[in-house]
């Protein structure tokens, strides 16, 4: 057996890839991928084999219902889900809607005291009534905490446990301004993994260029899924780019269920639609990943590859060689 393919034999805990590269990858400056556009690629995401699509975002519900329409109609395998705002004036007429169109519906509402409702007691009875709402109407709910990794961390512990004793069926826990690290993703998730037995999931943002680590972190930390979008497309410096994490997780013995081959493909089709190009150094689908100057990497290449290009079906080549 290669050292790759050993690399690959680990623990084989399963984990949730939610992408939300039609959510996320909306709210990159000058990208509006088209209903056509998206719907295409909620295709090729089923394909592509990850657990979950992100459909619905919070602040435009009614914007994206039509679309989520579209998606249930086409049956796919991959489950859609959306958020809404825990404090939204519109909650009642939200959950109805997503009901009829969403296998999964997560309610958020931000834990730092300079966001709405400022006070700890009342951000609890928000999300409360949310809860309330959520359990007559939808059958799978969860919460989801923004701001999380910039949070009291023993308020965000006290309002896990009691999001789960409330009906709550999953924890997200967003590191909304990517200021955080490995070390301390890593201390957030098993703290809260201490505490509750709901699923985590990890929602990084990349502006300090951790968000890879800070995922794989939260992962071995004992979170059960990670949100990640294509080429890493997202606000501002973006979301945990699909491509690294996967194959990070699937050397370290993890089942996504996404078929890696699948990667490049994808991620072309990603670029053209959104018109963000893939950077040559970007890794797993970069131009130059595969690419060597030295002749000599080639009589040991796994000490200068973390993977072997075939696992995404590529090859490598030594510049001038062509």
């Amino acid at each position: 057996m290669s050292a790759a393919a050993q690399s690959m034999v680990g623990n084989n805990r399963s984990i949730i890839i939610r992408d939300s590269t039609l959510r996320e990858g909306m709210d990159v400056p000058g990208v509006a991928f088209s209903l056509a556009d998206r719907l295409d690629l909620a295709q090729q995401l089923d394909a592509l084999g990850v657990s979950e699509i992100e459909i619905v975002a919070p602040g435009k519900v009614n914007d994206d219902l039509p679309f989520a329409r579209e998606v249930r109609k086409r049956a796919l395998r991959v489950r859609s889900t959306g958020l809404l705002y825990a404090m939204s004036p519109n909650l009642s007429a939200e959950l109805d809607n997503v009901a009829k169109c969403l296998d999964h519906t997560d309610l958020l509402i931000s834990l730092s005291p300079r966001r709405k409702p400022y006070t700890s007691e009342e951000k609890w009875q928000r999300l409360a009534a949310a809860l309330d709402a959520a359990a007559e109407t939808l059958s799978d709910y969860g919460v989801g905490f923004p701001n999380a990794s910039q949070s009291d961390p023993g308020f965000l512990l006290e309002m896990a446990v009691r999001a789960q004793e409330k009906g709550a069926r999953r924890i997200t826990l967003y590191d909304t301004n990517g200021s955080a690290d490995p070390l301390a993703v890593h201390a957030l998730v098993r703290d809260i993994r201490s505490a509750v037995t709901l699923p985590i999931i990890f929602h990084g943002h990349n502006d300090l260029g951790m968000v890879t680590a800070n995922s794989l972190a939260a992962v071995m930390a004992g979170a059960d899924g990670v949100d990640t979008t294509i080429n890493g497309l997202g606000d501002r410096a973006g979301n945990c780019p699909l491509e690294p994490l996967a194959l990070a997780l699937a050397l370290r013995g993890y089942a996504t269920g996404v078929r890696l081959t699948h990667l490049p493909q994808i991620a072309r089709t990603v670029a053209e639609k959104s018109g963000i190009g893939i950077g040559p150094l970007a890794p797993v689908v970069g131009a130059f990943v595969y690419s060597h100057k030295s002749p000599g990497h080639l009589e040991i290449p796994e000490l200068f590859e973390a993977f072997d290009p075939a696992l995404v079906g590529a090859k490598r080549r030594i510049l001038g060689q062509d």
